[in-house]
């Protein structure tokens, strides 16, 4: 017989029943994890270990945070007392710097565990091969941060950074802030505009410019830093000036004094154009949400300043020791209020770090008369040198003092510095440099700042 197949579409073949597991549990997972614990005494040990955390947080002190600006060394300024410390007679202090949040040294949150150091931050510092500017770049070196030097060394010198050129941390580039620039950074401390009568006067034009196109240092310059701040998210710092208050009717000067400014003299271009930078700051503030900062500096002087810049006590120095007479304009009853460099560096920090706007005073209330001060350089100099009065200059202010109650209150800071003890620094790196005598400049303060 043959086989037959026969295909019957309409009947349906019996299959075998699929697998389905049970489902799972929904409290299976946590009394798992409950048994794995109560096995062993597991949970004994995790809370012994709480314990402890606890203890020690709460028990050990913190490092101590004083701030102190005596840990201030300047790079090539001379004579026995190199460091600030010895000019207070204090010794130096730990600085612990936190940045958004606390004033200088002084941490205003939790505590930091210990062995953990702090983060430094990313800083570009504008005309920071200047005066002010390289002794700033000193101290956010020495304290771990890494700093972006732009300057178009129109009044800066290489000579002032130059033994940071070796170090990692620090880079310099020659650019002129009119024209825009990209970087990725956490801070901008905009310094850059020549601040001396003799450099201004040179070039007015493009001095309020930098600071609208029609103004260019001070106008296109920060704009062109405040830009920079609100693409990265950066902290913004401008450092004004006590010529914004021009010849004062109001003594001493408050930072709600709106000043009394030529607009159209010879030193116009250099008040008008800081004037404008606080209005443009203030406007990226208040419309675009950039954390700002302002500082405004009064008479400053210490190692470093350019010789003859028009300053008066640059002035002063540099005729006494060259042996010429001491050139006072008037009557010389104009009064200049004078503070070290290094209390500004520290209350420029305290600025940034700090959570207050401004504008802020950044200078020594001592106020001295042109002959006083021309006195005080005659005991530290030369006391036979002698005093040439000459016709005053335009627009000169007759007082000048700043007002440094809301700097005391809100950032903690003043300058500790006096005169009779940071003049001597500044005259020593002068002599140096007018004569190349290296004696007076220990070895010690200039390994230090490298």
């Amino acid at each position: 017989m043959g086989s037959e197949l026969i295909y019957r579409g309409h009947e349906t073949q019996p299959t075998a029943d699929a697998y389905s597991p049970k489902p799972i549990k929904p409290w299976f997972s946590v009394a798992r994890g409950v048994h794995y614990l109560l096995r062993e005494q597991r949970l004994v040990f995790v809370l012994i270990g709480m314990a402890i955390a606890t203890l020690v947080f709460t028990v050990v002190p913190s490092s101590p945070t004083t701030a102190s600006i005596h840990n201030y060394k300047t790079y090539d300024s001379v004579s026995g007392l190199a460091e600030l410390g010895e000019l207070t007679g204090s010794s130096q202090v730990a600085r612990r710097v936190v940045y958004g949040g606390g004033i200088g040294g002084v941490n205003s949150g939790g505590k930091v565990p210990l062995g953990l150091k702090r983060k430094g931050l990313r800083i570009v510092v504008t005309g920071g091969a200047g005066f002010v500017g390289s002794h700033l770049v000193d101290r956010l070196i020495r304290r771990g941060d890494s700093v972006i030097v732009v300057d178009n060394f129109f009044t800066g010198r290489k000579e002032n950074v130059m033994h940071h050129f070796a170090n990692p941390r620090f880079e310099l580039i020659r650019h002129d802030v009119v024209e825009p620039l990209l970087l990725e950074v956490d801070q901008i401390y905009h310094l850059a505009c020549p601040a001396s009568p003799v450099h201004y006067k040179f070039n007015p034009v493009k001095t309020i410019i930098s600071f609208q196109l029609f103004y260019k240092t001070n106008v296109v310059g920060t704009l062109n830093m405040l830009g920079l701040a609100k693409r990265v998210g950066a902290r913004f710092l401008l450092t004004s000036t006590s010529e914004v208050y021009g010849d004062p009717l109001q003594h001493p000067q408050v930072e709600t004094y709106w000043g009394n400014v030529n607009p159209i003299g010879v030193r116009s271009c250099y008040d008008e154009g800081k004037r404008t930078a606080e209005t443009l700051t203030m406007d990226y503030h208040r419309g675009a949400n950039v954390e700002v900062r302002i500082a405004r500096i009064f008479n400053t002087y210490g190692p470093r300043m350019c010789i003859d810049d028009g300053r008066v006590v640059s002035n002063f120095v540099a005729q006494a020791l060259r042996k010429e007479p001491l050139t006072v304009y008037g009557d010389g009853k104009q009064t200049r209020s004078f503070q070290y460099v290094s209390d500004l560096v520290e209350g420029l920090i305290r600025l940034m770090e700090g959570e207050h706007v401004g504008p802020f005073n950044l200078g020594n209330p001592g106020e001295f008369t042109m002959l006083e001060l021309a006195q005080v350089v005659k005991e530290t100099i030369d006391p036979n040198a002698k005093i040439e009065f000459k016709p005053n200059t335009e627009d000169d202010p007759h007082k000048r003092k700043p007002d440094i109650s809301k700097a005391k209150e809100q950032l903690g800071w003043e300058p500790t510095v006096p005169l009779r003890k940071g003049l001597p620094l500044m005259v020593s790196d002068f002599r140096q440099r007018i004569f190349g005598d290296h004696k007076d400049v220990p070895v010690s303060d200039v390994s230090s700042s490298a």
